[in-house]
């Protein structure tokens, strides 16, 4: 079974990264200072050097277009410049034997309001119906457990220029105006005017901002760091394609929402529930529509669909089974206090519930592709017992109600958790 294979090669690359040689006594407390910042660079992504921070997401990845993916990556840090930076990297994926690569920089217009100017030319992979907020950044994960099934990508080659911007630590903004040049990696055409496009090209213009009200923060050496991490948390991200501006075949618009909330029972239980909504208007190709983030396998048995659980994704949703043009999710975790059994093992309960609603206009316009809509609302419930074993753990989803599939084994996946914090 490749898939058991490839998650016990990454279980063990975990329980690496996971391991840690005590110290003696006797270290000095400058060491254990860069000790400690040295492992906080890392679980955000990055292994610093003297000018530059490698970006670790780029080391090697898996998925099911191109196996396996690795490379180099990284930005410069601030030994190289404070008021310029270089953002690139380039990748290889085995199993399409093609490289992918981004080269990019940016300049500080303002050091007070984080003001940047960015400008970057990317050649890579996008997986079709992700919406991805431009004020999220970036995010990292030793572990990215869909990444390993997706299969259905565009390769885009995109120009583009964004402004960073910083109305105040609780308020920010980016703008970015961007050209690309799509070309779905499967079989498909977006019918428009009795014309087929197999490939197409976008001018999109992107406006995101994102709220933190609750958030306190506290400023030190010019440095911004949080204090408290207050909730509720929104997000809102507008997207405007214009045709014929820049040869751009598409006029289509798009509106983003997400907001997160977290209720603190104790020190050891929270509930947590994020909303998100998504709106395309006008004429959108599958690639800029929506799916609701699904890790499901598409093979017959529960061992063959044997993976690892997301965050928020759908575990019992398969892979290309739904895309809409309007839709609403909600997941609900309630994280029960953890289960002190030794000083060492102490496993949490989570107990889990998702909801998905959507549908979508001129479905007749996607040729080549089957998919449903999720017009009748689709729900999972189910629980996760997590740090059973360094930062492993169990996830058991149920999907019931109008999508409840015939087959009773199918409605069922059974996966491994991940969590693990440096």
């Amino acid at each position: 079974m490749r898939n058991l294979w490839l998650y016990t090669l990454f279980f063990c690359t975990a329980l690496a990264l996971n391991a840690q040689t005590p110290e003696k006594d006797t270290e000095k407390p400058i060491d254990s200072i860069s000790s400690n910042m040295l492992l906080k660079q890392i679980g955000n992504g990055f292994f610093p050097t003297k000018l530059w921070n490698f970006d670790l997401r780029y080391l090697v990845k898996f998925n099911q277009y191109e196996g396996f993916r690795t490379g180099l990556g990284g930005v410069t840090n601030d030994s190289f410049s404070k008021k310029f930076r270089i953002d690139s990297y380039g990748v290889y994926g085995f199993r399409d034997h093609r490289f992918k690569y981004k080269l990019g920089g940016g300049i500080l217009l303002n050091e007070q309001t984080k003001s940047w100017l960015n400008i970057s030319y990317i050649d890579d992979l996008m997986e079709t119906g992700s919406s991805n907020f431009m004020t999220d950044g970036r995010t990292f994960s030793f572990f990215e457990p869909r990444l390993l099934n997706i299969s259905l990508f565009h390769k885009h080659i995109t120009s583009a220029i964004s402004l960073e911007h910083e109305i105040n630590p609780k308020l920010i903004t980016e703008t970015e105006v961007a050209i690309s040049n799509i070309r779905p990696t499967y079989d498909y055409q977006y019918v428009l005017d009795n014309t087929p496009f197999g490939s197409f090209e976008t001018t999109i213009a992107k406006i995101a901002v994102q709220w933190n009200p609750f958030v306190e923060y506290e400023t030190k050496d010019g440095k911004t760091e949080t204090t408290v991490d207050g909730y509720p948390k929104f997000t809102m991200q507008y997207s405007k394609s214009f045709r014929n501006v820049l040869n751009a075949d598409f006029n289509f618009s798009k509106l983003d929402f997400r907001a997160i909330h977290k209720i603190n029972h104790n020190k050891e239980s929270h509930t947590i529930g994020t909303l998100s909504l998504g709106l395309a208007h006008g004429d959108t190709p599958l690639t800029h529509l929506y799916h609701a983030y699904p890790n499901n396998i598409n093979k017959e048995t529960i061992l063959n669909r044997f993976s690892v659980a997301g965050i928020n994704s759908f575990e019992t949703m398969f892979f290309n089974e739904f895309f809409s043009d309007r839709f609403a999710t909600l997941v609900v975790k309630h994280y029960i206090k953890p289960f002190h059994i030794t000083s060492y093992f102490n496993p949490q309960l989570v107990l889990i519930t998702r909801y998905a609603v959507g549908n979508m206009n001129n479905i007749s316009r996607h040729q080549s592709v089957n998919f449903s809509t999720l017009k009748s609302g689709y729900t999972e419930s189910g629980l996760e017992i997590n740090k059973l074993l360094l930062g492993f753990g169990l996830s058991f989803t149920y999907r019931y109600g109008a999508y409840h599939l015939p087959n009773e084994e199918d409605n069922l996946a059974l996966k491994f958790t991940f969590n693990i914090t440096l």
